[in-house]
């Protein structure tokens, strides 16, 4: 497979359930459903060719029937959103599968062809991205997920915690303070089943973070960097920001009802 030629299939587990926010999914932005501008925006990425939502619950399933998506119930109970998506794999179409979080809006394909593109040119089972955090607030906010990388860029730890911890305190005039984890996964199918067939492990309980199954288990997860922004729902305070953000958007979704670009 190569850049020009490359379809992945993208899945977006959308789960109804949220201690912090219940029905996230069908919250409305400007008039429409978070559920659909995720949706929207992928059908920009042209290596994207096919798109489903894996939802357990019939009204995120009915939503998305309703604005021409492609859409799968899953009723089992799953540990995770890539538990998930590995439910689906046989009814996905492409071997390289993307996993993109509901409540993460792209805002520029840039983002996702960040990761898909060096992902098919690799020979890597499991990638995922990175930004720059330039905030000191940002490196102790638990909510944002922090990541380090080894110098050939695979990841050797994600933690809600602050990494690296500045032990003398951030140098003058270093305005990278870390590096946010987005939480957007790229799979090969035979490396999705198999991180869906591995227990749950001790740091990935502690953290609450899937991906720490894969590096307690040794699979590596190459990190690419991205300085693409994408608009990140965790509360229900977080909407008015994301629809001021949305506002100002110029990454128009096509009016074509298809997945597939």
């Amino acid at each position: 497979m190569t850049a020009t030629d490359s379809s992945v299939s993208l899945c977006i587990p959308a789960r109804y359930g949220s201690s912090r926010f219940p029905g996230k999914p069908l919250a409305l932005l400007a008039g429409k459903p978070l559920i659909q501008h995720v949706y929207e925006a992928v059908r920009q990425v042209s290596h994207v060719g096919q798109i489903m939502v894996i939802t357990d619950q019939e009204a995120i399933y009915q939503r998305v029937q309703d604005f021409g998506g492609e859409v799968c119930l899953v009723r089992d109970a799953c540990r995770t959103g890539t538990d998930r998506v590995a439910k689906v794999v046989s009814q996905l179409k492409y071997d390289v599968v993307v996993n993109l979080q509901a409540d993460e809006i792209p805002q520029h394909p840039g983002l996702l062809n960040d990761l898909i593109l060096p992902f098919v040119q690799s020979r890597d089972g499991i990638g995922t991205l990175k930004r720059k955090l330039y905030r000191t607030q940002d490196l102790a906010n638990p909510s944002i997920v922090k990541v380090v990388t080894d110098h050939q860029g695979h990841a050797l730890y994600f933690s809600r915690s602050p990494i690296p911890c500045w032990r003398d305190g951030i140098p003058s005039g270093n305005d990278c303070v870390a590096f946010m984890h987005l939480g957007i996964y790229i799979f090969r199918k035979a490396e999705l089943l198999r991180f869906a067939s591995l227990p749950t492990g001790y740091l990935e309980d502690a953290e609450k973070l899937e991906q720490l199954r894969a590096l307690e288990h040794g699979l590596p997860i190459r990190v690419w960097e991205t300085a693409h922004e994408s608009i990140r729902i965790d509360h229900p305070e977080d909407v008015h920001t994301a629809e001021a953000l949305l506002s100002r958007n110029s990454f128009e979704p096509q009016k074509s009802s298809s997945g597939a670009m």
